[in-house]
């Protein structure tokens, strides 16, 4: 068995040195004598799977932060999160130089009950270093069946050494939409993330608030620590605001257009006073809302800049049931501003001292290693507003009942 793979190693190896020397594909000879000397000459019995799998992650890895390959196990756990439920312990997660690092515990899951904090580096999974470990790897190792524990060693600022944590895994269903009224015809809506259904989520929360006690004359769209996710939920989601108009552009390789979306008029919602609530955490399709919105001046961007991850990626699946995941176009707002390292810029900046879901380290995606470049985008507009407590609902609240109060007094002639 091993002879016959050195064999076919070689063969390989020679088939492909007699390609034109300029040939990207005759360096595969080396890829191929190195496969059949591993195979037949390494100590101790390998992997064939584990081999190839891991040769091709190095090779993605050459590539942006946001293109890789995964195993099938990695691709189920990638779908299930698209699902919104999951076995694990409800952890956002990225790599940061080379560290896996929190984003955001899930509220109410064990992650928040065990009392993890966004910031946290996570050093080992059940003893497995995670520095040598790519993103979707961790993530499909903290997966598994409601009841079984992980262990983990945690960093964290402040602490002379990391300590040992070990959770429970449960159910983690992600509620994509919270709604609530701060005060009658003021509402306030959370989209955590762009899972399969959150733009009807959405819509039925918006329902409940216009149904309620007062009616809807303001909104507080709260895209806050959102990392993304689906672009065609982005897309019906910034719909439900817009009543005509591009969306979003995307732009392939020569930057050759590869699609627009468009707002259509059926489903639009009436046009009350609408602020977006951003921050470092707002990432790739809750970009693209927020800067439709703010294109089409339909909103008021209040916060602080977005994380500025501007570039789509499309899966691929393989025969086996792996998939590579490759960054193929970057995206524009409508008015022509590349998302990609820039972010989108509030209209109205309100830094967030008190508490809140930021993370403690605003790392954004012009800080990742090998992140696309972006292009030219005109500077930011608005003002610099630092409250008190520098609570950014309570200045979008105080924003809308202003409006609110202002247009009551026009209405009654005071």
């Amino acid at each position: 068995m091993g002879g016959c793979a050195f064999l076919g190693g070689l063969i390989a190896a020679e088939a492909i040195s007699a390609l034109p020397r300029d040939s990207a594909y005759a360096r595969l000879g080396v890829f191929a004598r190195v496969l059949a000397y591993i195979e037949n000459n390494y100590v101790e019995d390998v992997n064939r799977d584990r081999l190839m799998y891991g040769a091709v992650q190095g090779l993605v890895s050459t590539l942006d932060p946001h293109t890789a390959f995964m195993t099938p196990e990695q691709y189920r756990a990638m779908k299930e999160d698209t699902n919104g439920h999951f076995g694990g312990i409800g952890l956002e997660v990225e790599m940061r130089g080379g560290r896996l690092t929190v984003v955001a515990p899930i509220d109410g899951t064990p992650a928040a009950r065990a009392g993890l904090l966004a910031g946290d580096v996570i050093v080992s999974i059940e003893d497995s270093r995670t520095d040598s470990m790519v993103r979707e790897e961790a993530v499909y190792r903290m997966r598994g069946a409601k009841g079984t524990r992980i262990r983990m060693l945690i960093e964290r600022a402040g602490w002379t050494e990391p300590r040992e944590y070990t959770i429970t895994r449960d159910l983690i269903r992600i509620v994509a939409v919270e709604g609530r009224t701060l005060s009658p015809g003021v509402g306030y809506v959370r989209v955590k993330t762009f899972q399969e259904g959150t733009h009807r989520a959405l819509d039925d929360a918006i329902d409940r608030l216009e149904q309620s006690k007062g009616g809807l004359n303001g909104l507080v769209l709260d895209l806050r620590d959102n990392p993304g996710g689906l672009l065609d939920q982005a897309v019906r989601v910034a719909d439900l605001f817009l009543e005509k108009g591009i969306i979003v552009r995307t732009r392939g390789k020569g930057g050759r257009m590869l699609e627009e979306e468009h707002a259509r008029p059926r489903g639009t919602r009436k046009a009350f006073p609408l602020v977006v609530l951003t921050n470092g955490g707002t990432a790739s399709a809750s970009e693209i809302v927020a800067g439709a919105l703010q294109d089409h001046k339909r909103a008021v961007i209040l916060g602080t800049q977005s994380f500025g991850k501007g570039s789509v990626q499309t899966i691929i699946e393989m025969d086996d049931g792996s998939a590579l995941k490759l960054t193929v176009a970057r995206y524009y707002t409508p008015g022509g501003r590349s998302i990609q390292e820039s972010g989108i810029r509030p209209d109205i900046v309100v830094e967030q001292r008190g508490p809140s879901r930021v993370v403690a380290d605003p790392q954004r995606e012009k800080d990742l290693q090998r992140h696309l470049k972006p292009e030219p985008s005109p500077p930011g507009r608005g003002q610099t507003l630092v409250a008190a407590d520098d609570l950014q609902l309570q200045t979008a609240y105080d924003y809308l009942r202003s409006l609110d109060v202002l247009r009551a007094s026009s209405v009654t002639g005071g």
